[in-house]
């Protein structure tokens, strides 16, 4: 672990450890992969001007979001299987956010249960992340178990109103639900470490890994088919329903895969609390623009009528600030806690995320500023936007 320095050394463990498919299913885009290559240009096109001779001694990361102070403007975002990269995956990313003093949002189509992941993190801060199903009432339901286990802060993906073409996961053999294959298990097999940590030890403990958050009646072993015809998520979501939602829930509602000003403003008109400029990580649609491109005119849309996150492509804790010189208040990470958690499970998880910090800081000292949003004063320079 001490020789990891940085995301691609984690992403290069990740690899050697995980299964071809399970990495490739984290790691890559859609169709040709357009988005993924554009918000790595984008992030890499932007330039922020430093001051000298500040002087501060110290730097404070901390930021208010969704009514909370957290220690820096990073949110470990929602990822879809994570406790497959580990065994009790969610639960472990958890508690590597509560250390690191940020907050950590669990997936609907999470291994481990938002009951599991409190009880093995009572003091991390959950967000839970909601795919709508089709019946209405099973959400609601889900939603109860979410508020019991005092989870306050609701993030609705709203950019996936239909499955990706991701042309790699077919030739991998890797689906959800999974499809037994020679070559799939010849990739396990290739991975022995995985397969004895992660996949046999479920078996061992649980049985084969299941979505945790389907309902108990709909609740099997992710390689059977049944599960997919049993709740199907909405796939015709529109603003009547996050209007209905916003009625029903209580605590605070983002909006995730906004790309749009008027979409923002939508959103702000119905009472959200926030939204995340997202690309959903170049893994749904490759012909969108990049967070990058449109932010500073949705957060001119919007103004400070709700909260603004960004994702998608981040690298370094300069990516981070850049992210926030054009508008956010805040950043979710996806693939780089996953990588650490597969390169050296809660530990790796636990030093990545303290990696971005030390980045984030070392950053802001060499920009003359104390706080991350003074990189909003400093002039952009971009060859991209």
């Amino acid at each position: 672990m001490g020789q990891l320095l940085n995301a691609a050394d984690f992403r290069h463990a990740a690899q050697r450890r995980l299964p071809r498919g399970l990495f490739e299913y984290i790691d890559r885009g859609a169709e040709d992969e357009l988005a993924l290559s554009n918000l790595r240009r984008s992030l890499d096109a932007i330039r922020l001007s430093p001051r000298v001779l500040t002087g501060h001694p110290e730097r404070d990361l901390r930021v208010r979001v969704m009514e909370r102070e957290i220690a820096m403007p990073v949110v470990v975002a929602p990822t879809a299987l994570a406790g497959l990269v580990a065994y009790d995956g969610e639960a472990k990313l958890a508690r590597a956010a509560a250390r690191q003093g940020v907050p950590f949002c669990i997936s609907t189509q999470s291994i481990t249960t938002i009951e599991e992941v409190r009880a093995g993190a009572p003091d991390a801060d959950l967000w839970f992340q909601l795919y709508l199903w089709k019946d209405r009432e099973l959400t609601r339901k889900l939603l109860d178990r979410v508020w019991a286990c005092n989870v306050t802060t609701l993030v609705v993906t709203a950019d996936t109103p239909i499955g990706p073409k991701r042309e790699y996961n077919q030739r991998n053999g890797f689906s959800i639900p999974f499809i037994y294959s020679l070559r799939a298990a010849l990739d396990v097999a290739m991975r022995p470490r995985w397969l004895a940590g992660v996949l046999l030890r479920y078996l061992h403990t649980t049985g084969m890994p299941t979505y945790g958050h389907y309902p108990e009646e709909f609740r099997s072993a992710i390689t059977r088919p049944s599960i997919v015809e049993a709740v199907k998520l909405e796939n015709l979501l529109n603003w009547d329903d996050l209007r209905i939602l916003r009625q029903q829930w209580k605590g605070r509602l983002i909006v995730k895969g906004i790309l749009h000003p008027q979409d923002a403003r939508e959103a702000a008109d119905l009472g959200a609390d926030g939204i995340v400029i997202s690309a959903h990580g170049g893994r749904n649609l490759d012909i969108a623009p990049v967070p990058a491109e449109v932010l500073p005119d949705i957060a001119d849309a919007v103004g400070n009528r709700l909260e603004i996150l960004a994702d998608s492509g981040v690298r370094r804790g300069s990516d981070v600030l850049k992210y926030i010189s054009l508008g956010a208040q805040a950043v979710m990470l996806g693939r780089l806690p996953l990588w650490g958690l597969a390169a050296g499970d809660e530990k790796g998880a636990d030093q990545m995320l303290a990696m971005i910090r030390t980045e984030i800081d070392m950053t802001l000292t060499m920009l003359g500023v104390r706080r991350p949003e003074d990189c909003r004063g400093l002039p952009i320079r971009s060859t991209w936007i």
